[in-house]
């Protein structure tokens, strides 16, 4: 009896835990819109002042000190008060991005103020705030051309679409070096690392893809057939197979493929 009573308030206790660490997001996240909205504030009266011509650099330098001599801390640094300028005026007239900005900390908006058109800040910002990125994370989709590569599936997929609408949910090229395999590596060497590093390759992949299995068994009639990598995308609601090869591609390739393709195939 007692057992279940435990078993009880322990659930109760885990409900309560839940609402506690929401709250502690929800204030961490309104805590942080704030300090962006106030850097977004700064960089707009910075940008004034120099923009009509009644502060250079050594009135930003005076600035940044006497800011620095009521607030202790490197948030208001000379460098700093020159990104806050900036930040202000790169997402100046655009309040979608200045919007998504603020759902983001400063570092990950210097980060992605690196990018060179909006476009490309667009994609990234919707990105780290709709998958909540860590700073690492975001760095490592920015150092891989994510968004090059994305563009580029884009047009391709665009071509394609008459044919098959589905296509334009995968990307056609994937950066796997995080893998760090050596220059000399086997087809089985390949998916073991997949697998090992399956949370890095899946966001390579796409949010939409859940993992089932690797060399998972398709047996058709008294054979059995392996499919090195399966997932599932819920985006298209269907199961998606991953052949590993090395070397050129061979037009057996492509035979294997439409094979686990036929109705008649079983899974």
């Amino acid at each position: 009896m007692n057992d279940k009573l435990e078993k009880q308030d322990g659930h109760a206790f885990e409900e309560v835990i839940s609402i506690i660490e929401k709250a502690r997001e929800n204030a961490f996240r309104a805590v942080n819109r704030e300090l962006i909205h106030l850097h977004h504030d700064i960089g707009e009266y910075v940008s004034r002042r120099v923009t009509d011509g009644s502060w250079g650099k050594a009135e930003v330098k005076n600035f940044a000190e006497f800011i620095q001599d009521r607030y202790v801390g490197k948030g208001f640094s000379l460098s700093n008060i020159w990104r806050m300028k900036q930040f202000y005026e790169t997402y100046q007239g655009n309040e979608k991005l200045a919007t998504l900005s603020r759902e983001l900390t400063w570092s990950h908006n210097m980060q992605i103020m690196s990018c060179k058109t909006e476009e490309e800040r667009e994609f990234y910002l919707t990105l780290a705030v709709r998958n909540r990125y860590s700073l690492s994370e975001l760095k490592r989709q920015m150092d891989s051309a994510l968004f090059e590569r994305t563009m580029l599936s884009d047009i391709t997929n665009r071509l394609i679409t008459d044919r098959n609408e589905g296509l334009t949910a995968l990307r056609d090229s994937y950066v796997l070096e995080f893998l760090d395999l050596p220059e000399h590596h086997k087809e089985k060497d390949l998916r073991k690392a997949i697998v090992t590093n399956l949370k890095d390759f899946i966001l390579g992949l796409g949010n939409d893809f859940a993992f089932v299995g690797e060399e998972y068994r398709v047996q058709v009639g008294n054979r059995d057939f392996f499919i090195d990598l399966l997932f599932l995308n819920r985006e298209l609601c269907c199961l998606v197979a991953i052949e590993l090869k090395l070397g050129e591609f061979e037009p057996e390739h492509l035979g294997k493929m439409e094979f686990y393709l036929e109705p008649s195939t079983a899974m």
